[in-house]
């Protein structure tokens, strides 16, 4: 498919030499008022090069473009060139690219197979999967998806919390106030309870702390019943992030957490102590990172148990040993900034030219309208309740508006399910959130559930239309462009034409809301097309047309919601 924005630099290049193809490219625009044209180059750079004023240069470039055949219309307002592309060409190339091969529309070679890591989920064992999690969950899955659909061999990984002093806590709670039935029947629920009331007692008992460091150490040092019952909260945990991810449609490539990397660890101290980098501080190790702002990194506490940033040092080396990554994300909450700085830091410092290749991608926190959620008070709402609820709650929608409609129970989940991961990546990631039920369930407006009906009445359009057609209008070769003459049908046209460049963008900036709001961009055209032009019209050309688009179309909702983690009904 022809890059039009790429083929308007060359030729913008190639009839004025002051800036680079590249220098253009990045300042051509995409005007918002479609009147103003489907690109727009801005002339104001040109000024100082030229020493002319930007208007007269964009009168001389307009004349230059003049007669070009990529252009239908040039026109020069004030410092602007405005170009209208060719509608039938931009039509032609854009619906023959998606339909020759629809489900790779979007997709590109772009990173080689060169392997990426993607760090994301990584619940605490024997803690609740909450509704927290899910940002970091979506957020982690739909980078995944996007950097497997520009051709990078992505490896996604769970860094379960399975390991530190909570577990001493965890199982000091447990031998005081546990029961082992409670907890097999449900695991997270049980021990949260545990976890909450050790927070309640060690306040009228400090002497509980003590005993709960201790037993940490003892399961440090290997001793036999403290890797029992961790082993056991661990396998009771995985159970039930399973049951969610099965509900999300995700899943991973490895469940390696910081208990993993525990035997690494010796060699990693070592290392740090072979380059000078550890200090000790009141019996502690620690790294000095003071003169980059960074304060100090605690290596190993004055007691001699370990901490994460030790464990996530080990783990980098590991997966550059293993993976020989391209680049490591981690998709970490914006509280985790200063660790993530301090651990690249120390990687570099530690000589592995890999710490560039390392990428902290944070996300805002999630808060109730009651207040910030904590495991240790139990004010917690749990993320499989909320995405049963969505479940359900859909259900019922479709019963009373559809009863009629066959695998209920199926549609309800995809967009129950659908409207819950649509919510949390409609947004920037950057920024912080409080959870509403009523706006999470919201059906109306830029939700999911609007986009997947949108590509459920496309489906509709197709099936009314008969086999036939549908399958005459999926062949280019059958398809007039020419009769594609609305302004809807063209509006519609450009949006599905940028789809590829989204999704490239979206790699680029670690920020699957572009593709959100792209796909409801599509939605919202295809929607005034249907409504503007009639499709299935008596003149065979026009209809077999008016049908190649809303194939077309369907195929960039399908593969927009796919890069997001949602399913695409064909029934609504």
């Amino acid at each position: 498919m022809t890059d039009f924005k790429r083929s308007i630099a060359e030729t913008i290049a190639s009839e004025m030499g002051e800036l680079t193809e590249d220098e253009i490219y990045e300042i051509i625009e995409v005007p918002q008022d479609s009147k103003m044209g489907d690109y727009a180059f801005p002339c104001f750079r040109l000024a100082k090069v030229m020493h002319k004023a930007p208007p007269l240069i964009a009168k001389e470039i307009s004349e230059k473009l003049e007669g070009c055949e990529l252009f239908a219309k040039v026109e020069q307002v004030n410092a602007y060139v405005n170009m209208f592309i060719s509608r039938t060409t931009m039509t032609r190339d854009t619906l023959s690219a998606i339909l020759n091969d629809p489900d790779s529309f979007g997709r590109s070679d772009t990173g080689a197979g060169r392997p990426v890591i993607v760090e994301f989920s990584s619940p605490n064992i024997a803690k609740p999967f909450h509704i927290g999690h899910i940002r970091s969950t979506v957020i982690g899955n739909s980078l995944y998806k996007i950097y497997d659909a520009l051709g990078y061999k992505t490896i996604r990984i769970n860094h379960l919390g399975d390991y530190g002093t909570q577990f001493g806590k965890m199982i000091c709670a447990y031998r005081h106030w546990g029961n082992r039935d409670d907890v097999i029947r449900e695991p997270i629920k049980t021990l949260l309870s545990y976890y909450t009331r050790f927070h309640v007692e060690v306040e009228k008992h400090p002497e509980l702390d003590d005993e709960a460091r201790a037993i940490f150490a003892d399961l440090e040092s290997g001793r036999k019943e403290e890797v029992e019952l961790w082993q056991w909260f661990r396998e009771e945990s995985l159970k039930e992030f399973r049951r969610v991810y099965e509900l999300l449609g995700i899943e991973f490539d490895s469940y390696n957490g910081e208990s993993f990397y525990s035997d690494k660890m010796p060699a990693v101290e070592k290392k740090l102590e072979d380059k000078g980098l550890l200090a000790e501080s009141k019996g502690a190790e620690v790294v000095d990172l003071e003169k980059y702002n960074m304060g100090f990194a605690l290596i190993k506490k004055s007691d001699g148990s370990s901490l994460y940033i030790t464990r996530d040092i080990a783990a980098v080396i590991y997966r550059k040993d293993t993976y020989d990554f391209y680049r490591n994300i981690y998709v970490v909450a914006s509280q985790q900034t200063l660790h993530f700085q301090q651990l690249f830091k120390i990687i570099e410092l530690m000589g592995y030219d890999c710490a560039e290749s390392c990428v902290h991608v944070p996300f805002g926190m999630v808060r109730l309208e009651e207040g910030t959620m904590s495991s240790r008070h139990g004010r917690i709402v749990f993320l499989e309740d909320v995405l049963n609820r969505a479940i359900e709650k859909t259900r019922e929608i479709i019963m009373e508006k559809n009863p009629e409609a066959g695998n209920i129970d199926e549609i309800a989940k995809q967009v129950g399910v659908g409207a819950v991961v649509f919510n949390e990546l409609s947004n920037n990631r950057i920024k912080d959130y409080t959870f509403k039920w009523d706006q999470v369930l919201n059906f109306d407006g830029e939700t999911g559930p609007y986009v997947q009906y949108t590509y459920a009445r496309s489906s509709s359009v197709l099936r009314k239309a008969g086999d036939t057609a549908a399958g005459r209008a999926s062949d280019a070769a059958n398809i007039n462009f020419s009769k594609l003459s609305g302004d809807a049908s063209y509006s519609l046209v450009k949006l599905l034409n940028a789809f590829p460049n989204v999704v490239l963008q979206a790699g680029e900036r670690y920020e699957p809301s572009l593709v959100t709001r792209h796909i409801i961009d599509v939605a919202q055209a295809f929607n005034k097309f249907y409504h503007d032009e009639h499709i299935i019209v008596e003149d065979e050309e026009e209809k077999l047309a008016k049908l190649a688009l809303v194939s077309a179309a369907r195929s960039v909702i399908k593969n927009g919601l796919s890069l997001l983690g949602m399913q695409a009904p064909e029934r609504m």
